[in-house]
């Protein structure tokens, strides 16, 4: 049994509050607003605790590196700002990826990451 420390909890309530999955420096940024002390150790600590439980699952992006969102949501893809470098969920998937597939193949799974300038960064730019 893992125990429910306010550090723990912090990186939890970081990690679901957020709009995509987070690195293991984001973690720290925003969970420190609740715990002061928190070290990166300490969260990576409790990240990799968290995988082992089920509760989270990492995102692989290729060149990037991993991030973590909570277990248990729904098929989904995600979109990589190129100027931010923050992970952003999209909802829903874009369809049967099976019509693409050589002849004999079988589709197992897909995870598909769209790469562009997120709306914020995109302002920015234009200001």
């Amino acid at each position: 049994m893992v125990r429910q420390t306010k550090q723990r909890s912090a990186i939890r309530s970081a990690i679901l509050a957020a709009a995509g999955p987070l690195s293991a420096q984001e973690i720290l940024h925003l969970a420190k607003r609740k715990v002061q002390g928190l070290g990166l150790a300490t969260v990576y600590r409790s990240v990799k605790s968290m995988v082992d439980q089920g509760e989270l699952v990492p995102v692989e992006v290729p060149g990037e590196p991993p991030r973590y969102e909570a277990a248990g949501k729904e098929h989904h893809h995600h979109f990589l700002c190129r100027s931010c470098s923050r992970l952003f969920d999209l909802q829903g998937c874009a369809g049967d990826f099976r019509s693409l597939l050589p002849a004999g193949f079988t589709l197992e799974s897909h995870e598909l990451t769209l790469v562009g300038v997120c709306a914020p960064c995109g302002k920015r730019r234009r200001a």
